[in-house]
């Protein structure tokens, strides 16, 4: 009959193991940098701190299955993270700071500067923040005299293809925020960023709302997948 190890001998050979390859993938990650890393294994060392008890590796590929991607995976509603096996709260809320922070990171490379000089860093931004939304959200950018960024706002969020924008709701905020200038923003998540009719008759009313109060609207911008478009560099403003 085989030999069979006792069952807290098992438990003490798995532990070792689960560290050792921890401590391989820490090493990796100092000495490689995170370019040496699979997507699996980022998400793998993100649940780590968050469940120190668990194996990580299957619920980190059962995640990159799910959603395609570990940008996907980070970005993914908590409904859907808490369906996956093992993950948990504890795991779900893990992914979510790190999103948090990674916004956090891109949105620090914009605030309080003239936006108008850091476009490619606004956009950086604001497809971080809307390329992967699964409905539409309007947002508004606040600046100031000098064109900085002083506060990004959620307007409204609608459905998959519709959100709607209240023009007077909108300047009242702006001259709450004391701003002198705004721009729009909505995402479409069907990908395509293409202005429908609504988008730019909608654009047109909170322009005219805008000027009678002297507040300037740069533009409006709609965020794709992977896309973006400018309807002031369309013309259609």
């Amino acid at each position: 009959m085989p030999f069979a190890a006792p069952a807290d001998e098992c438990e003490t050979n798995d532990a070792h193991g689960a560290a050792g390859h921890r401590a391989r993938l820490r090493a990796r990650l100092l000495k490689a940098g995170p370019d040496s890393l699979a997507d699996h294994e980022v998400l793998e060392m993100m649940l780590f701190l968050a469940l120190p008890r668990r194996d990580t590796k299957p619920i980190a590929r059962a995640l990159v299955a799910r959603f395609g991607s570990y940008a996907q995976a980070i970005a993914a509603p908590v409904g859907d993270l808490l369906a996956v096996e093992g993950l948990g709260e504890s795991g779900a809320a893990a992914l979510k700071i790190v999103q948090a922070a990674a916004l956090r990171l891109v949105k620090a490379e914009v605030i309080y500067r003239p936006i108008l000089n850091h476009w490619d860093r606004l956009i950086e931004y604001l497809t971080a923040v809307l390329a992967r939304e699964r409905v539409e959200q309007a947002r508004v950018l606040f600046l100031d005299h000098r064109n900085r960024l002083i506060a990004d706002e959620i307007q409204s969020q609608g459905t998959i293809n519709h959100t709607p924008l209240y023009p007077r709701e909108l300047v009242k905020r702006a001259l709450e925020h004391h701003a002198t200038a705004i721009i729009l923003v909505h995402n479409h998540p069907s990908g395509d960023p293409s202005p429908s009719q609504a988008d730019i008759a909608m654009t047109r009313e909170i322009k005219q709302a805008a000027t009678t109060l002297s507040i300037v609207l740069h533009d409006h911008v709609i965020i794709g997948n992977g896309k973006w478009v400018s309807l002031k560099r369309l013309g259609l403003l």
